[in-house]
């Protein structure tokens, strides 16, 4: 996933975008509503972790202003604020989970992973394609059946064309999946070096080119 945390309290926020890092996520963290405002008109995100005590206008401002805008990510509060009037607040204004600090990585991930499930219509924890099988909460992909090894890289790939299986993807929408903007940018042909990586570990049919477009997500059936 490509996830977006705005957190003030920058020990905090280093946290959080190094243990979800370290789980394969992409991560950009921002420490105010108006950052994190211009990250979301120049890049897609699949979910938004967001505190409500934010310097320059509170975070349930600015998730209002964002629902009113018709923003419809996947976004979880996580604040300090315990009480259950601010709870219902937060969850009538638009936000589809709200955790109360402190909390765990693994919690938070978890969490993340069924908004982005229920969002994409996705019930089951693994998501099945034809003959591939991906558990997003182990990093672990099946091929007719098999453990596949990818590296984080092709995880984060694969898992992108899975959450929209019936799409072609363009090359820049898969460069924001994989990079964050804290991190290293991609250069030259790393996605294509990606994408063979991933039709050479599972099948050379797992992706499939649309010359001028992108990237679709092949069949998941075995290339005879």
């Amino acid at each position: 996933m490509r996830l977006l945390i705005v957190e003030d309290d920058p020990l905090l926020g280093d946290a959080l975008a190094a243990g979800l890092r370290q789980l394969g996520h992409a991560v950009d963290w921002f420490g105010s509503g108006s950052q994190a405002d211009s990250a979301l008109s120049g890049a897609s995100f699949d979910a938004l972790v967001l505190d409500l005590g934010l310097p320059g206008g509170d975070g349930m401002t600015w998730l209002r202003r964002w629902r009113d805008r018709g923003l419809k990510l996947p976004l979880l509060i996580l604040t300090a604020r315990d009480g259950v009037e601010q709870r219902v607040a937060g969850l009538d204004a638009g936000a589809d989970d709200y955790l109360v600090k402190p909390i765990t990585i693994d919690e938070l991930a978890a969490r993340l992973r069924a908004l982005v499930r229920r969002a994409a219509g996705r019930a089951q924890p693994v998501w099945q394609h034809g003959a591939l099988e991906y558990d997003p909460a182990r990093k672990l992909v099946l091929w007719k059946g098999e453990p596949v090894d990818l590296t984080g890289r092709e995880l984060a790939l694969l898992e992108a064309l899975l959450a929209q299986p019936q799409r072609v993807l363009s090359k820049a929408h898969l460069q924001e999946k994989l990079y964050d903007w804290s991190g290293t940018e991609p250069e030259g042909n790393v996605l294509e070096v990606h994408i063979h990586h991933l039709r050479r570990k599972i099948d050379p049919g797992i992706v499939r080119t649309v010359r001028g477009v992108g990237y679709a997500l092949g069949s998941g059936q075995p290339s005879p």
